[in-house]
């Protein structure tokens, strides 16, 4: 049943190119394989990597002199390594990494037809030829999936404990989402990223454009939420499906992205761990200020209970403390009568204010009609006007405004009606 429903919806999901966008060709002196129309370069391998569903794929492999990192990528619909080429080439120049681009069975000069498992074998053959051929370790491979090749990226990581990084280009929830925005996942639904993102455990990174006609952006936020370790993810606005690439933000979040996850893990959070133990040292020394605190309380009492043995020893000290307490009083009493002085005179003060506010407000009002004109020259002529209209109240005015460039007819007639609005005594110049 599988089966069946994996080649039905291979008819809906995947287009390969039709013809392919390139030629597979043998050099007659190397004997090397070489995709045409595209010159042979030194540091560009092309390979046939079989599977182990019995098809044969077509690879190419770019390497870069300076790399730490190695990019697996599974290219989206409708494309093939020959629409590629040039951009793996400058990924590979730019992010300085290798670069592991492969045709899914039945994309380019792939042989087979395209479906959902043999996607799956696909990327295994691409990952093992990594592994094996160029020797290639796990912690040093980013999986980079594109739209439907965020289905086999996201089916690989999450049987890789050990990746160093994915990033998930304009990718789907599955694929009957992309259609229908159903709430839960069908047997018969193909590419269930849902269901497996919560099990990769590397740093993932999800780009998609805000304006995306063909995976709504919403499938790029949506994983994103699921995300074990979650990086700051890049929402390109007005980005659609195929034009990602072309943003200066893309390869600038991308080279940012991969240079942090290189760092060694101890690395990556030594900067958060060290904030978290100066953290806990304020706290502890915070602890130690509050126990110093709470011993000089308890002396605090200690000498109350001596003050009473002093108190029997002046019997005079009883009437002079009353004196004290009633003079205190005293003052107490003409301090608030001041205060109460002091807050009738800021009223007083305030209520003036207010009305000197009123009175330079209705100044304002009157003086607000201004009238600027601006001839800047024979050829370039620019009027600028404001009219205030007072209506039936003081406070209730319009403003207009009007400009005019190169129309010397339109700036006669405003000169005209402004200064009919002069001669109306509606206006003060």
């Amino acid at each position: 049943m599988g089966g069946v429903t994996s080649s039905m919806a291979a008819k809906f999901a995947f287009f390969p190119p039709n013809p392919p966008s390139y030629k597979l060709i043998t050099d007659d002196l190397t004997g090397l394989l070489l995709l045409s129309p595209f010159p042979h370069r030194e540091n560009v391998e092309i390979l046939k990597l079989p599977t182990r569903k019995g098809t044969e794929i077509v690879a190419m492999y770019v390497r870069h002199p300076m790399a730490s990192s190695t990019l697996l990528y599974s290219h989206g619909n409708a494309a093939d390594l020959g629409q590629m080429y040039e951009l793996f080439i400058e990924l590979s120049i730019h992010l300085r990494v290798n670069l592991m681009g492969y045709d899914y069975s039945g994309y380019g000069q792939s042989t087979g037809k395209p479906s959902e498992q043999n996607t799956y074998a696909d990327i295994e053959a691409a990952y093992k030829c990594l592994e094996e051929s160029y020797g290639t370790k796990q912690e040093d491979i980013i999986l980079y999936g594109q739209s439907v090749g965020s289905g086999p990226t996201l089916d690989l990581a999450a049987r890789l404990p050990q990746l160093r990084a994915v990033v998930l280009h304009s990718p789907i929830l599955s694929g009957l989402r992309v259609m229908y925005p159903v709430k839960r996942t069908y047997w018969f639904d193909i590419y269930k990223n849902i269901d497996k993102i919560p099990l990769v455990n590397c740093p993932v990174l999800i780009i998609h454009g805000t304006s995306d006609e063909v995976v709504d952006c919403s499938h790029g936020k949506q994983l994103w939420e699921m995300c074990k370790e979650k990086y700051e993810p890049l929402w390109l606005k007005g980005g659609s499906h195929c034009n990602l690439e072309h943003y200066p933000e893309y390869i600038r979040h991308l080279k940012k992205f991969i240079s942090t996850v290189e760092k060694s893990p101890s690395q990556r959070y030594s900067s958060r761990r060290s904030t978290d133990h100066f953290e806990q040292a304020r706290k502890s020394t915070d602890v130690f200020e509050v126990s110093r605190k709470s011993t000089d309380r308890r002396e605090k009492p200690r000498q109350s209970t001596d003050r009473p043995e002093k108190l029997k020893s002046h019997p005079n000290t009883a009437d002079k403390l009353e004196k004290f307490r009633m003079s205190f009083d005293q003052l107490e009493r003409s301090r608030r009568s001041v205060d109460c002085h002091e807050k009738s005179r800021k009223s007083i003060d305030h209520q003036l204010e207010r009305a000197r506010k009123s009175v330079d407000r209705l100044d304002r009002i009157r003086n607000g009609c201004k009238l600027k004109v601006r001839l800047m020259s024979s050829m370039h002529c620019r009027m600028v006007y404001t009219v205030g209209v007072l209506r039936k109240y003081p406070k209730q005015f319009v403003h207009v405004c009007h400009e005019y460039e190169h129309d010397q007819q339109k700036v006669d007639v405003a000169k005209t009606s402004v200064r009919q609005f002069f001669l109306r005594g509606l206006f003060q110049s």
